[in-house]
């Protein structure tokens, strides 16, 4: 598709469309999120919700007959009716002001802020930034801006973005800390499970031959936010201090395949104490996102 097939007059319209959602956080999905990540206990009534697990909650009620072919709610509600077939969750940042409790009955208002375009190596790009502000009563929560990607379909014209050796992101100073890892794979299962306990029915994270046939990848997608959650769950594992902001940037996709690939998962503290790096490479040793968390 050209540029000059996208409307941006028309897209930009939705620049400041908002919504405001109310959902309380329950233990159910908490229990469920602690499974899947394998923890032996999950918190309890009262307790602090771990850091992004709020994506459990305001979940997108679509109903069945307004869905898409791709498993997304039809274009043209709160985000814009961008005209490419792909879309995926390209990155976001979060700034923490209060506890968020199991129990607590939230509010959260989404902006849309920003709509842009650009033509890349690999297509055209659509960019949308969407700003959403979590309450309890008249406390602020979580602000949270999520950046949203749209890319047109593969073509042989494309040119490959060269992938980043992960390993480029380890300090090696003298004083540098050691680094954390962990291993696992992002299996059609895991990727089931993640997609049902976050009610997202876009078809490349569980039907293999629509991510495939359709929209040209090489196996199922793993999420952006279930790789960041994944990032966050390494971070948590190592260090209790209180997070101040947290960053994530998706660099290049991740796929499920049937070889069983692994995902490697890495997360260095940085010498001052109060900033962390973390990112997860491929099975190819390419990193695939890269994230900062800031301490208070």
């Amino acid at each position: 598709m050209h540029q000059s097939a996208i409307d941006m007059a028309l897209l930009s319209t939705w620049v400041g469309q908002n919504e405001s959602v109310q959902d309380r956080v329950t233990l159910a999905p908490v229990r469920a999120m602690a499974a899947l990540l394998d923890h032996q206990t999950a918190p309890g009534e009262g307790e602090e919700l771990p850091a992004l697990w709020h994506w459990l909650y305001f979940l997108a009620t679509t109903k069945q007959a307004k869905l898409g072919h791709d498993g997304h709610a039809k274009r043209g509600g709160f985000l814009p009716p961008v005209p490419l077939p792909r879309r995926m969750w390209a990155g976001g940042s979060l700034v923490f002001q209060a506890p968020i409790r199991i129990g607590d009955t939230l509010a959260r208002t989404s902006t849309v802020q920003s709509v842009t375009s650009k033509s890349g190596r690999s297509g055209e790009l659509v960019f949308v930034t969407v700003e959403h502000r979590v309450h309890r009563d008249q406390t602020l929560c979580l602000t949270e801006t999520h950046d949203i990607v749209y890319r047109s379909a593969p073509s042989s014209l494309d040119t490959p973005v060269p992938p980043i050796d992960a390993n480029s992101l380890i300090d090696h100073s003298p004083n540098a800390h050691a680094v954390w890892h962990k291993e696992l794979v992002p299996d059609d299962v895991l990727l089931f499970r993640y997609s049902a306990l976050t009610f997202n029915a876009h078809r490349i994270h569980y039907d293999r031959q629509y991510a495939v046939k359709t929209e040209g990848y090489p196996g199922l997608v793993v999420h952006g936010p279930l790789l960041a959650s994944l990032l966050m769950d390494l971070l948590h594992q190592h260090t209790d201090k209180p997070l101040k902001r947290f960053t994530f940037k998706a660099v290049r996709p991740v796929f499920e395949c049937a070889d069983q690939r692994p995902l490697r998962l890495h997360a260095q503290m940085q010498t001052s104490g109060s900033h962390c790096r973390l990112w997860a490479q491929d099975h190819e040793g390419w990193l695939a996102m890269q994230a900062d968390a800031h301490f208070s």
